[in-house]
């Protein structure tokens, strides 16, 4: 949760060119996953992808359209073989989009991670809004978290398979 027991990064924050961060988003293959707020359910899917997504000061559309094209190409899911071959769509898979601004924690000094390198609600809530409409343009099955909202998140992974894509610009870093 952020400082003021909120789920999202503080404001009036900013970071020099030399510190900028990257969005960053860890993808986690699962047979569910879910969102609860205040005890009510608001999404939920089955076999598919958790997206724990943090957006970084300066990210924007380009850093999404990256994110969703190597998202519904990525190749996770197992075959006949059980080789990972299969898409998101030739698996018939689900996506679960959650916002998760302390991926972008900085723990290189002290104890207390620093977050300034997390993008602002005003800038983050729209970018996240974007990834999940990319996504239904596509064809994929999304649903999302309550952005800003302490949630609760419950998955069962899948394999397990857990990976980190970083995006800078519009590239996958």
């Amino acid at each position: 949760m952020g400082p003021q027991g909120r789920g999202d990064a503080p404001s009036g924050h900013s970071i020099g060119l030399a510190e900028s961060a990257s969005m960053r988003v860890v993808v986690q293959r699962v047979s569910n996953a879910s969102v609860s707020v205040d005890g009510e359910m608001v999404a939920a899917i089955g076999p598919g992808l958790c997206l724990l997504v943090g957006v970084a000061v300066g990210d924007g559309s380009e850093d999404v359209s990256a994110v969703v094209e190597k998202i519904v190409g990525l190749r996770v899911f197992p075959d006949e073989a059980q080789k990972m071959n299969l898409s998101l769509a030739e698996a018939g898979g689900e996506v679960l989009v959650v916002s998760q601004f302390t991926l972008l924690g900085d723990l290189r000094r002290g104890r207390r991670p620093s977050f300034t390198g997390a993008a602002p609600p005003e800038l983050a809530a729209p970018l996240i809004d974007e990834m999940v409409d990319g996504l239904r343009k596509r064809g994929v099955s999304a649903s999302q978290g309550r952005f800003g909202a302490h949630m609760e998140v419950g998955l069962v992974n899948d394999g397990p398979v857990t990976l980190v894509i970083e995006v800078r610009q519009g590239s996958i870093v």
